[in-house]
């Protein structure tokens, strides 16, 4: 069964965006095991907020995967080969997860992260930490009690930079 992977970067003080949903703040000059991670996955996972995002850089980055993008109106498929899911979001991840295939990347937002915590749906989380705190923005998890969820430390990789990668797995 493939294992979907929450790959993800935070301010220390917890959020993944500013307000604004602008990510300028992340580090970019090092690869930070991106690359390697990259190439483990074949299928991703985007919120429509994260997506258009996304569509905002220079270039779009997943041509080479196949990318669903999980929105509560848009439907389809994109110019990009996103295709959209905007219903019955557990039954076709338990579909993805048993078909053929590599690991599968929850990209994010914060909203379809809730979503994917809330019926268990993620297998591990690797965490990169930005020595910055932003004050405000997009929370990486919503204030919700029952998403209280126990992980196993895996492993934990430091940068020069001060960044901090945490892996863990879920329980």
């Amino acid at each position: 069964m493939r294992k979907i992977i929450l790959f993800i970067a935070s301010s220390l003080d917890g959020y993944i965006a500013r307000e604004s949903g602008e990510i300028d703040w992340l580090f970019t000059d090092q690869d930070y095991g991106y690359t390697e991670f990259y190439d483990q996955v074949d299928t991703l996972i985007l919120g429509n907020k994260t997506y258009q995002q996304v569509l905002s850089f220079e270039e779009y980055p997943y041509m080479d995967k196949e990318v669903f993008v999980f929105s509560k109106t848009e439907s389809g498929e994109t110019a990009n080969n996103a295709k959209f899911v905007n219903s019955n979001w557990l039954n076709f991840v338990n579909i993805l997860c048993q078909s053929h295939g590599n690991n599968i990347w929850l990209v994010g937002g914060a909203q379809l992260i809730h979503f994917f915590l809330q019926h268990h749906l993620i297998d591990e989380l690797i965490l990169s930490i930005h020595p910055i705190i932003l004050g405000t923005g997009i929370p990486l998890i919503v204030n919700d009690s029952s998403l209280e969820t126990q992980l196993d430390l895996k492993n934990i990789k430091t940068f020069d930079t001060g960044l901090v990668q945490i892996f863990y797995n879920f329980s």
